[in-house]
């Protein structure tokens, strides 16, 4: 299945330009919500900010790779009943940091708002849900999510995953085949195919996570 996006509608694009225009988080309303949630999230969102500060000057290339091991570093892989006691749990940006743990969802989730929250149009991300196949030709394959960041319309994209710390290209991670994906605005069949729908009514988790992430400080 292509990795490859079709060009995105005048609407879709208008949108997104709207939406990255002027600083795109809040951050009394962060540091706000990071001491409801916890010391660690308050001591995170403070090695955060600045980053999310600096995206002005930054390309966007050397935001995805700082954004992708700011996370990669502060959390740690664990799954879900470990970590909240649920078979499927989709954590906030701040919940993970105060946790220090998340699955992959929380990873792409996490890396997600924290680059809308830099500026970077909703229509370039999407999250994908993809096959992972573990240990080379032939190995196990599992379920698994990454986000993907194309850079225009049609682009191949560049993938952020907490499997591999490096930024890499789609064609570089043959172990990945998408399954479907989505963002703020829209629900793919695939990382390309037709469009499926609004992904706050399909999943009930995204939706919940939109919410929780705007009363971070995040949107």
């Amino acid at each position: 299945m292509a990795w490859a996006r079709p060009a995105a509608t005048i609407a879709v694009v208008v949108l997104a330009l709207a939406s990255s225009l002027g600083r795109a988080w809040d951050q009394d309303r962060m540091a706000q919500a990071a001491q409801r949630v916890g010391p660690r999230a308050v001591a995170s969102v403070r090695a955060l900010q600045p980053l999310l500060a600096s995206a002005a000057a930054t390309d966007e290339r050397t935001l995805l790779a700082s954004v992708n091991d700011f996370f990669n570093r502060r959390v740690v892989f664990t799954d879900d009943l470990a970590a909240w006691g649920s078979d499927d749990y989709w954590a906030s940006p701040l919940e993970t940091l105060e946790r220090g743990q998340g699955d992959c969802e929380d990873y792409a989730i996490a890396k997600y708002f924290s680059l809308m929250a830099a500026g970077v149009p909703v229509a370039k991300l999407r999250l994908v849900y993809v096959r992972a196949t573990i240990g080379g030709p032939g190995g196990a394959v599992q379920a698994h999510m990454v986000l993907a960041y194309y850079a225009q319309p049609g682009a191949e994209p560049l993938i952020l995953d907490n499997l591999v710390g490096e930024v890499r290209a789609a064609s570089r991670r043959p172990d990945l085949t998408p399954v479907f994906s989505f963002n703020s605005e829209g629900l793919w069949q695939g990382a390309a195919g037709a469009a499926a729908g609004d992904p706050t009514v399909r999943l009930s988790r995204w939706r919940e996570v939109l919410a929780k992430a705007r009363a971070e400080g995040f949107q």
